[in-house]
């Protein structure tokens, strides 16, 4: 036999009996907590896994990626398994629609459009994802329908990116660099205004600009914000490690004094 076709085998049947351990955690006689979901219940849930899975991911640890995937694909599962009950749809459905947009967005594979490389099959994409929108009735935008529940330093990478593809763009970083400096400004001048409202929307635009120069120099703003995170938080800790070493907490020192033990940590 076939190793792929006995692989496909292995995987239908570890499929069913997850399935089977779900519905029986679902079944009347089952889990409380189980049974007291709703999809609007499980969604935090999902978002928490998702972000999971994207750490082990980051961490190259293929054993916790493995595991991190499984409980992410488990309440997909569980997700499909709450509207299979109210009679909106069945599994079945999502797996042939995606099936069915995967070929429809890859018409050189599926179909006979010939393709130079990888910028050409992003704009096919983008194209045929536009008439899906338009059959739909939503709006056309080159913006496409970005999820506000993104992080919003990726939904501002992901926006400028999408605005750059019909040429809404700074042609260099240097051209970026001079908004972040404008936008600098216009905070100063809000915060001389007193205007909490100003005051915020001058944070965003620079939080804005600053993801864009971000992008320009290749770089995702909210990788380098969870590094930027990461590299204070073990400072940080040296430096509570240190102050408590000398039988004190950080909050009974001065700023003079911190800044000191901040840049010695530094180094």
């Amino acid at each position: 036999m076939d190793k792929n076709h006995e692989a496909d085998r292995e995987l239908v049947k570890e499929f069913l009996a997850l399935m089977d351990v779900l519905r029986r955690l679902r079944a009347p006689d089952g889990c409380p907590w189980d049974r007291e979901q709703t999809p609007e219940t499980i969604k935090k849930y999902i978002l928490e896994e998702a972000h999971e899975l994207t750490e082990a991911v980051e961490q190259g640890k293929a054993s916790e990626v493995c595991e991190e995937l499984g409980d992410l694909y488990f309440l997909l599962l569980f997700l499909a398994d709450l509207y299979q009950e109210k009679g909106d749809f069945v599994l079945k459905d999502a797996l042939e629609k995606i099936k069915e947009k995967m070929i429809r967005r890859h018409p050189h594979i599926f179909a006979h459009v010939t393709v130079r490389g990888s910028e050409d099959v992003v704009a096919n994409w983008q194209a045929i994802k536009a008439k899906e929108a338009e059959k739909k009735g939503e709006r056309k935008s080159a913006l496409g329908n970005l999820p506000r529940s993104l992080p919003s330093l990726q939904r501002a990478f992901r926006i400028g990116e999408r605005a750059s593809r019909v040429g809404f763009d700074w042609q260099d970083a240097d051209g970026v660099l001079d908004k972040v400096r404008e936008e600098m400004d216009e905070l100063e001048h809000a915060i001389r205004s007193g205007s909490s409202k100003e005051i915020e929307d001058e944070v965003g635009d620079l939080l804005f600009a600053a993801a864009s120069l971000a992008r320009k120099l290749g770089i995702n703003p909210e990788d380098a914000l969870k590094k930027g995170l990461d590299k204070f938080s073990r400072r940080f800790y040296r430096l509570e490690e240190q102050v408590a070493r000398s039988g004190r907490q950080v909050s009974d020192l001065s700023m003079d004094e911190l800044d000191r033990i901040w840049e010695n940590i530094k180094v």
